[in-house]
């Protein structure tokens, strides 16, 4: 059906009425445009939350992962029936176990920065001594056997086993009670 109000053959009248469906179409074709635009954003969008709850997801095992090991390692090491204790180049505490702070007979924050040294028995400060450069000139495992105690205190006798860690400076020990009346005792 035609309408009756256009007139074809008026050249004006069709391109002014071609124009403006033009206009129509550009527009329709911006309006799919910037829906075509927001799908892309929004598609983006949910493809970045997706994987931040993967990278979330695996945080959380990562943090799962992390508490199981500090608590194998506070078992492994703070509880352990052997004293661990680490010196620094000079002697001093830098760290140790439940179990060195008990034979030093002290509470274990107390320790911290003390210097080991102050622990070793008069008689026993030679061989201590001795032990100690061995292990800050060399790399391999020393030991010995000393008597704990200070101020005319006996504390016990150890077998101390030690390594240098190089660079950091420090020495790892393991200190164990040889005192024959605690070893009597835990029978």
């Amino acid at each position: 059906m035609i309408s009756d109000d256009i007139d074809y053959t008026d050249a004006q009248m069709l391109r002014s009425k071609a124009e403006e469906k033009l206009r129509q179409k550009q527009k329709s074709a911006e309006y799919q445009d910037k829906e075509a635009d927001v799908q892309k954003l929004l598609h983006e969008l949910q493809v970045h939350q997706i994987e931040l709850e993967m990278q979330n997801e695996e945080l959380k095992q990562a943090y799962q992962i992390s508490e199981a090991a500090l608590k194998k390692y506070t078992l492994l090491y703070d509880f352990a029936p052997m004293g661990y204790i680490t010196l620094d180049a000079d002697g001093g505490i830098c760290d140790l176990n439940f179990t060195a702070a008990e034979m030093l007979g002290e509470k274990r924050f107390s320790l911290m920065n003390s210097n080991f040294k102050l622990f070793v028995a008069d008689e026993s400060k030679p061989v201590f001594n001795e032990f100690f450069r061995r292990i800050n000139n060399s790399h391999f495992k020393e030991s010995c056997k000393i008597k704990l105690g200070y101020e005319n205190t006996f504390l016990c006798y150890v077998y101390i086993e030690g390594i240098s860690t190089g660079d950091e400076g420090q020495c790892l020990l393991s200190v164990v009670d040889i005192n024959p009346y605690n070893a009597q005792k835990n029978r």
